[in-house]
Order: structure tokens, then C-alpha cells, then sequence
């Protein structure tokens, strides 16, 4: 039990195994100190990172709603009382801005464009643990962020497909990116080279990809990014279970770009391509299990990127969504 947080109920949840996902907390009215304020919020907080930690744990996902959360400042407030170490954006594929201290906007790519589940970075080597979410702007309609469950991902393909699972944990996968110099905005993986890397020299750059585990090679204008092969499947340790972690379903539908095309962007870790039939069946997996809820002004979402895959849906604009990630 909270002082300061309520558990509540929104009909989009879904409910696993008795846990609400998301698990949604809102101010108890009968608090003693309610948190009316954001200083007051973040002192809460603090004061109940013990039950926050336990609650995200259980159930993968906690979406804060109704708190005095307006500004990309308040949010990087919010994430700086959760004490989480910060993860430097460095390999991601998405084009982001920086906004305010460990703040920054989400995936920048057109609206009318849907952005695949995933697990952010996975495709990397060094991916963040948590991530955080915050609506500073309502969408005009759809732009919902659903979220979906890794280890049901996982159980399911397992069901339906499991020689093709096999080949998975034995190989892994193999991604490949050709990536221009500078941020092109009109693609969902269109952030250049430079700030891939966050430098704009190429040994330095070729010294980071190395860290990350990643081949480079330059073309005239552009460079071929080569990662893996990395694991599909990892075991949560924590919560002792295996779990469908890749970004097989978003690089192969959604890497796609003038430079990119995303059936060659991932494949088998031993090189040989993926069967697109069970590619498609494991999008349909991840949209059957999937939870998405509308996105109201100061919601803050936080997800454990272990347990949790996310994705975005198209939208009419006005939107903005800011995030930030955690080691």
C-alpha cells in the first residue's frame, strides 16, 4: 500500500496472471500530504521509490496520471527523483532532439507513420533498463504508444513457431543500417552518423561503433552499420524467465528509407534471411497481446525495458511526447 499513490482502472488495461498492465497510479485523495505540487510530487517520489520499484517490477509498465507534470522541465525533474543513472542516447537509429537535461523528444518521424514494436536499442549491445515517457501535448487523434509484454511475445512464438525459435537462440540476428551524415526527419531510423556516434570524426566514431560492437563501413556519402549477431531471446534474471527481446519486427518492416531496404536490414545471425510469414505472425502476436491507451496531457509513463516492448501508432498532429532514458 501507498500514502501518496492509488491504484485505478482504465478499460484499455490488460490483466495478466491478476496484475494490471499497465499498472496505472493517480493521487490517493486521502493522503496526508497529497502531491499537489511538483516539488511535493517529487519529495513522494523519493519518499516511495521502494513500493515504485516494486510495483514497476510486477507489473512491467506504471503510467502516472493526473499529477502536476506540465513542462519538459517538470519531467526531467520527475526522472531525476527516480535516482535512475542516465543512458547517453548513443546508437539508437531514431532521430531525437535533446530538450532539457536528460529530456528528449521521442522518435521524430512523420505522423502518418506508424513505428513498430520494439525494445529500445536492442539492436545494440549496451540498451537502456528503464525508460520514461511524458505527454506534453495531447495528440489531435491516435499517436498512442501500445506496449506489449515480452515474455507472452516469447511463449507465444514458442507455441506457434518453435523450430523457427531454435534457429533464433542458436544464431541470433544480424541488423545492417546504411546511415547518411546529418539527421534525415522524413524516416523513423534517420538519425545520421554524427549523432549516432555524437561526433562528427570518423575514427571517433569508428572507435564508438567498436564499443558497441558495431562494423562500419563508409560509402561515398553514407556509411553501412553492421550489429550482431546479438541475442533474440534474453533471461530475465530478475524475474527468471525467458523473453523475446530484438528488434527483429521493427527492422524488418520498418527500416525502411532511400537508403534502406528493411528485408535486407535483419536476418538470421548467420546471414541467411528471415521466413516473412513468421515474421508477419510475430507483429500479429505483438498487436493481439498488446495494451494501448490514449494519451492524456502530464502522463508519465514508465517502462521496464526488459519486460516491455513498445511501438507508436500514426497520428494527426499536435503531438509531443518527450522521453528519457536509464541505465
Amino acid at each position: 500500500m501507498s500514502e501518496t499513490f492509488l491504484e485505478f482502472q482504465i478499460p484499455h488495461q490488460k490483466i495478466f496472471n491478476g496484475i494490471q498492465f499497465p499498472l496505472i497510479l493517480s493521487p490517493n485523495p486521502k493522503s496526508q500530504t497529497p502531491p499537489s505540487s511538483l516539488s511535493l510530487f517529487t519529495k513522494a517520489i523519493k519518499t516511495e521509490k521502494t513500493f515504485l520499484d516494486s510495483v514497476l517490477h510486477k507489473s512491467g509498465a506504471v503510467l502516472l496520471r493526473g499529477f502536476p507534470v506540465n513542462t519538459a522541465s517538470d519531467f526531467n525533474n520527475v526522472v531525476e527523483a527516480f535516482g535512475f543513472e542516465e543512458l547517453p542516447y548513443v546508437g539508437g537509429a531514431a532521430p531525437r532532439t535533446n530538450v532539457v537535461g536528460r529530456v528528449f523528444t521521442a522518435n521524430e518521424s512523420p505522423p502518418d507513420q506508424k513505428i513498430p514494436f520494439h525494445h529500445e536499442m536492442a539492436q545494440v549491445p549496451t540498451f537502456p533498463s528503464k525508460l520514461f515517457f511524458f505527454c506534453e501535448v495531447e495528440p489531435g487523434s491516435g499517436g498512442e504508444t501500445p506496449i506489449v509484454l515480452s515474455h507472452l511475445v516469447y511463449e507465444k512464438m514458442k507455441e506457434r513457431h518453435p523450430e523457427f525459435l531454435e534457429r533464433l537462440e542458436e544464431h541470433g540476428l544480424l541488423y545492417t543500417r546504411v546511415i547518411g551524415e546529418d539527421d534525415d526527419l522524413s524516416s523513423p531510423i534517420g538519425r545520421g552518423w554524427k549523432s549516432t556516434f555524437l561526433t562528427k570524426d570518423k575514427s571517433v566514431a569508428e572507435e564508438r561503433a567498436t564499443n558497441l560492437g558495431t562494423k562500419l563501413e563508409w560509402l561515398e556519402d553514407s556509411v553501412k552499420t553492421i550489429m550482431g549477431p546479438l541475442p533474440a531471446i534474453k533471461f530475465d534474471k530478475t524475474r527468471q524467465r525467458k523473453i523475446w527481446f530484438n528488434s527483429m519486427v521493427f527492422a524488418y518492416i520498418g527500416w525502411e528509407d532511400a537508403r534502406n531496404d528493411p528485408v535486407k536490414a535483419v536476418t538470421f545471425g548467420d546471414g541467411k534471411p528471415l521466413p516473412a510469414d513468421i515474421v508477419y505472425d510475430c507483429l500479429n502476436i505483438l498487436e493481439e497481446e498488446s495494451v494501448a491507451f490514449p494519451w492524456q496531457k502530464g502522463d508519465v509513463l514508465l517502462l521496464d525495458n526488459w519486460a516491455a516492448l513498445h511501438a507508436r501508432r500514426s497520428f494527426d498532429p499536435p503531438r509531443r511526447i518527450l522521453a528519457s532514458l536509464c541505465k
